[in-house]
């Protein structure tokens, strides 16, 4: 004789069902985000916002595409071919052309730009990021200061804009603070990416008495370690390339950013906003690495003093976007 259904397997199918139907309603919830990068991947700032962008595409969050090596002159287009593709959120750095990037924006307001910028989110949908880790910055200029012996650090940056004067500001506080005799030698060279450059203004740093190195770009490690002298890295962790030669370095950790904005993209919610606070050392966007074979006990003892200061809300690190300059 031949079954007839019960209420149980009802239920069971009805709940299979509705399995499948979640699945598959959670596979097309994927956020499509592409990015534009006017450098390689590989570039120390780049690659934090492709690591992290990488890292919810694994989860299965976003299906993600990318541009590199992209020109200030074809930005605009690839931004406004990405919009006409029906991507969802458009991730970039527009520091060199700002105002081409906000007009894309504005003839696009359903598709969310989350964009690494010098200035302020536009609604609808135009919200900005930044690398804002002055606080791991002043942490590693205690250790510099703590550990100069000649109380001359030299610093070699990209380009004297906020977002790196605001971190060189911080690293030069923090070394004060511990060493209120410490001086800087400060050049910039004008390039994001040119090691050779890099190298050569350390070493006439180091010709004039720096004994600690702040490698603000690629290229200041390789003369540090040709020097024997220790050096302080900034947004990636670059110690296993220079053993025994990075004491300190200021993490950046884009993770926190990019998961606030999938979300809110996902839930309908994304509007113009800053989301430089994600990049603070409270929400895991900022982070200090530390080689404790390479910094006293007394100085590691400190800093970890003053971090969990920073992380309690009871010490707040000044920002200065001014152009720092090299002491008398």
């Amino acid at each position: 004789m031949k079954r007839q259904p019960t209420r149980r397997l009802f239920l069971a199918a009805a709940l299979a069902a509705s399995t499948v139907f979640s699945a598959g309603a959670a596979a097309a919830e994927k956020i499509k985000v592409a990015a534009i990068y006017t450098l390689p991947v590989e570039q120390q700032w780049i690659s934090r916002i492709h690591t992290a962008l990488n890292t919810a595409a694994e989860r299965g969050d976003i299906d993600y595409v990318f541009s590199e090596n992209v020109a200030n002159t074809d930005y605009e287009r690839v931004m406004r071919e990405y919009a006409e593709q029906g991507t969802q959120l458009v991730v970039g750095e527009v520091f060199g052309l700002e105002r081409a990037a906000r007009k894309v924006a504005k003839d696009y307001p359903e598709t969310a730009f989350l964009m690494g910028s010098s200035f302020g989110p536009v609604a609808p949908n135009f919200s900005v990021f930044d690398n804002w880790i002055h606080e791991p910055s002043y942490l590693t200029g205690m250790v510099a200061g703590a550990a100069t012996e000649s109380n001359v650090i030299g610093m070699v940056g990209g380009y004297a804009i906020p977002e790196v004067n605001r971190l060189m500001h911080a690293f030069m506080d923090g070394a004060r603070a511990v060493n209120p005799d410490a001086k800087f030698i400060v050049n910039f060279i004008d390039s994001w990416y040119d090691p050779p450059k890099a190298k050569e203004s350390a070493f006439a740093m180091m010709d004039a008495g720096a004994d600690i190195m702040y490698a603000e770009r690629f290229g200041v490690s390789d003369a540090a370690v040709e020097r024997g002298v220790k050096a302080i890295g900034n947004v990636i962790d670059t110690s296993g390339d220079y053993p025994g030669t990075i004491m300190a370095s200021a993490l950046w950790h884009m993770e926190a950013t990019i998961d606030k904005a999938v979300s809110s993209v996902a839930s309908g919610s994304f509007e113009a906003a800053d989301y430089g606070q994600y990049s603070f050392m409270a929400f895991g966007g900022g982070s200090l690495v530390l080689d404790e074979n390479l910094v006293d006990a007394e100085t590691v003892a400190a800093v970890k003093a003053k971090e969990a200061e920073i992380l309690d809300g009871l010490f707040r690190v000044n920002v200065n976007d001014q152009r720092p300059v090299s002491d008398n």
